[in-house]
């Protein structure tokens, strides 16, 4: 029982879009057929009657519950959960079969799985980028981060060197951010050998790891704000202004820009 609360607790940091506020209370068990029923998937629909690049994950499921797809996992417990599908490392739209994975653990230790098979062929619902970082090149360079440099990337108009406040609303709206990465050099561990380019994320306090050597690499890498993250790091409405912090543990990343998309 221990190993498997110890899986969902570790998952959860590289993964989805437009995460919200998640409930992942456990309210006991339930079976297949019950997960099944509670839980759907469904795709916008294009004009022309096509399935659109936008998909809703929704469970009523009183389990905690993770959603997968394409890699990338993420809770969802009486949510729904609308995410841009089809999008490779380069940010270009494919038309291909996705398969959504559903986990779910109930409090009695029992896990359940489930798969929904959906097809995306036109964007639909291209969404809006809100930019932290980087919309304007000239006023916000490229910003390189480079092994053991904790302060290029720390979120903080004063305490880092170049990355700007995360608002609040950002930080409680639990958005996604998503790092627009034009080169990922690999280089040798700080600490030891060993070769790669990986991050850790964690506050500006150095007092809470959120995830750690997490690997990098040229393309779109995306960062879901946690609960745990939002309390440590937002400055105002309970949060203790930690900041958030990004570590580069092995080689150096150029960021072109910060942005989340709704």
């Amino acid at each position: 029982m221990k190993k498997i609360f110890l899986f969902f607790a570790a998952v959860g940091l590289l993964f989805a879009c437009d995460a919200t506020h998640e409930d992942i209370s456990n309210g006991g068990h339930i079976t297949a057929d019950e997960l099944r029923a509670m839980s759907s998937v469904t795709v916008d629909k294009a004009p022309n009657g096509k399935n659109g690049n936008v998909i809703t994950c929704t469970t009523s499921a009183p389990v905690n519950a993770k959603w997968s797809l394409g890699g990338k996992e993420f809770f969802n417990n009486y949510t729904r959960k609308k995410m841009k599908v089809n999008r490779d490392a380069a940010g270009n739209y494919v038309d291909t079969e996705h398969k959504v994975f559903l986990t779910a653990l109930c409090a009695d230790g029992t896990l359940l799985k489930d798969s929904f098979i959906i097809n995306c062929q036109e964007i639909t619902d291209p969404l809006q980028k809100f930019y932290i970082y980087g919309e304007d090149p000239a006023v916000q360079p490229p910003l390189t981060l480079g092994s053991g440099d904790a302060g290029a990337g720390r979120f903080s108009d004063n305490e880092g060197k170049g990355l700007p406040y995360i608002s609040d609303d950002v930080y409680w709206g639990f958005k996604t951010l998503i790092f627009e990465i034009t080169d990922a050099q690999e280089g040798k561990f700080i600490w030891g050998d060993g070769f790669g380019c990986t991050v850790r994320v964690m506050n500006g306090w150095w007092s809470a790891t959120y995830a750690d050597d997490v690997p990098l690499t040229t393309g779109l890498w995306e960062l879901p704000i946690t609960e745990d993250i939002a309390k440590d790091c937002a400055r105002g409405n309970g949060g203790s202004g930690k900041d958030l912090d990004l570590l580069m543990t092995r080689g150096t990343v150029t960021i072109k820009s910060v942005y989340y998309e709704e």
